[in-house]
């Protein structure tokens, strides 16, 4: 389902423009872009509940239109490898939370599906005040702000575009399988690309898209966290 989408509507209603990991990556899905497995937990039990079914070692991390920057404010808990864990993660993440911003709107905690590291790369999007809407691909994680190997192209861009952009930075000979790594998808990193710019065209409310990490593997290419900033 490509278009407008009913999230967008009710984030504005209630006076908001950044959406949480957990609604970004609803929206994600729904455009064919593979997200990890990603369920909301609104108390304790629910938490552990949820980390059961998923199967451990699950990650729990806040969820919060008011908390951007989840990792420095406690909000992310990984590798939680059974129910003590979960329970202790779940109960430490709320206090720091709530200790560093105590008028913040909670919807609860995300459990996720502690996947696999595969090669970090970035998919992001924002609007240039002389070129509109551009998106970039780079190498992913903390990569991003240490090298800034990153390329960009206008909106809306083509098959074409999409490989030259993956092939333009440095890090490229990474995701080809440098000195006997996994190689990447290159063709799913394409199709991703291809579906954001997609989507930030029939949707010129977003401001700003960012999936970083997405984990890029040899058959797929997975993102990891995700966040929709609107106009």
């Amino acid at each position: 389902m490509m278009g407008k989408f009913s999230i967008f509507d009710q984030v504005k209603k209630e006076g908001r423009s950044i959406l949480t990991e957990f609604e970004s990556k609803r929206i994600l899905k729904q455009v064919g872009v593979s997200v990890v497995e990603t369920k909301l937990a609104k108390t304790q039990k629910e938490a552990v509940s949820l980390s059961q079914k998923m199967s451990f070692p699950v990650a729990l991390k806040i969820v919060s239109p008011d908390v951007i920057h989840k990792s420095d404010s406690g909000g992310v808990k990984l590798s939680l490898n059974n129910v003590t864990e979960v329970k202790k993660a779940y109960d430490e993440i709320l206090k720091k939370v709530k200790k560093q911003y105590p008028d913040a709107v909670i919807h609860g905690v995300s459990v996720q599906k502690m996947i696999q590291p595969g090669t970090e790369v970035i998919v992001g999007t924002s609007k240039d005040p002389q070129f509109g809407p551009v998106i970039m691909f780079g190498l992913g994680g903390i990569f991003v702000e240490l090298l800034k190997d990153v390329s960009f192209r206008v909106i809306p861009v083509e098959q074409r575009d999409a490989q030259e952009m993956i092939k333009e930075i440095k890090g490229y000979p990474l995701l080809q399988g440098y000195r006997g790594k996994e190689p990447a998808n290159i063709s799913v990193l394409v199709e991703i690309i291809l579906k954001i710019s997609k989507l930030i065209e029939e949707n010129p409310q977003i401001k700003e898209l960012e999936l970083n990490p997405i984990f890029a593997y040899r058959n797929k290419a997975v993102a990891v966290d995700a966040r929709i900033i609107l106009e």
